[in-house]
């Protein structure tokens, strides 16, 4: 008798089982839980634009990492990223599969883990041109690459030199770069030494040794950033509000600059596309910036902007870096804004710019 009732609640113990499970709604496949991401890393060079927190420690005045930097930040805490809230290069990460965010080579909460999916080796005020980071005291291009050779070595120490290599070659490296040099360097001190196409020559020459140097190091699939509509970044809207110009008292785009940043941007297309062609296997895309942000400015609507030259910190003139803090009055509503101070956008304006990143990145796969 015992036996039969035991026989009998194991029968209706494993019929409920089997219903129950039945019932369940069958799981979802997403790429974060039943694929792998399409790129193993992500890895980014070059200045504020990318920049997650290399500046933090170094004795400059290009740093984000105090209040108001960061406030829409997850955790409300300034990284040192030079927004709001997050970058392109995070929001790219996020909608590849990879993580939440890329941090910054440098920081001192770095795993091993954070450096096998990528990391920034970006710096605020870095630029091509030797003067630019000799003027900004931050980290150059070359010291970046540097930074880079050292974590694979990390790396290789961790899960073996093939297995990094494999890696570095399953990765997507990201170069955003050129803004500062020509706002403090070219129309600010070197106008009686280069024209600006004779300067535009001399940054894309660094720029393609830049992007050779990271083959020879296995890198395969590279998205270069153009310039941004240079004549349109609030501070140069004010300088030249005030110079004697056609601009002059009013707050418009420059558009001599923007014409300038377009003829760079074309140049630098054609060097990617000969790179395409001579690097073997090799995959180099173009991240548009300026078509991008020149859509936010002419459309705001578009993407729920109301101000489009003016940044949120302070009067949204001039203010960035140090000369942005606490205490100054700020917009009520990042978000209806595409800059947060007088030179980068907003993390609403950032998530624009990622998904024209994202679409180009998808390219390489």
């Amino acid at each position: 008798m015992e036996r039969r009732k035991t026989t009998l609640f194991l029968a209706i113990f494993f019929s409920f089982a089997f219903i129950t499970a039945c019932a369940r709604p069958a799981p979802t496949t997403t790429a974060a839980s039943n694929q792998s991401p399409p790129f193993a890393a992500v890895f980014a060079f070059g200045d504020s634009t990318i920049d997650s927190g290399n500046n933090n420690g170094l004795m400059t005045i290009f740093r984000g990492d105090h209040p108001p930097y960061g406030r829409d930040f997850p955790g409300h805490i300034p990284t040192g990223r030079f927004s709001n809230g997050k970058l392109a290069t995070d929001f790219l990460v996020a909608s590849l599969g990879i993580k939440d965010a890329l941090p910054a080579y440098l920081s001192p909460s770095l795993t091993e883990q954070d450096l096998a999916t990528g990391v920034s080796f970006a710096s605020g005020g870095s630029g091509l041109d030797d003067a630019t980071t000799a003027l900004t005291g931050v980290i150059d291009m070359p010291r970046q690459l540097q930074y880079f050779d050292e974590a694979m070595y990390r790396l290789e120490g961790n899960i073996g030199r093939n297995a990094t290599q494999e890696l570095v070659r399953n990765s997507i490296f990201v170069i955003s770069v050129g803004t500062n040099d020509v706002v403090f360097n070219l129309y600010r001190t070197l106008n009686f030494q280069h024209t600006p196409s004779s300067y535009q020559d001399f940054l894309l020459q660094r720029i393609q040794a830049f992007i050779q140097a990271l083959y020879k190091r296995g890198a395969r699939k590279i998205g270069v950033a153009g310039l941004p509509p240079v004549g349109c970044l609030p501070l140069q809207v004010t300088v030249g509000s005030f110079m004697p110009s056609p601009h002059m008292l009013h707050r418009l785009c420059i558009t001599g600059q923007n014409i300038d940043s377009q003829t760079y941007n074309s140049k630098l297309q054609q060097i990617l596309s000969n790179l395409q062609s001579s690097l073997r296997d090799s995959g180099i895309v173009y991240f548009d910036i300026y078509d991008s942000m020149m859509d936010m400015i002419t459309n705001p609507a578009k993407y729920g902007f109301q101000n489009t030259l003016q940044g949120c910190c302070g009067t949204g003139m001039l203010e960035m870096g140090p000369l942005c803090v606490v205490g100054l009055p700020m917009c009520p509503d990042p978000s209806q804004l595409i800059f947060w101070d007088s030179m980068h956008p907003t993390e609403a304006a950032y998530k624009a710019i990622a998904d024209q990143f994202l679409q180009t990145v998808r390219q390489l796969h």
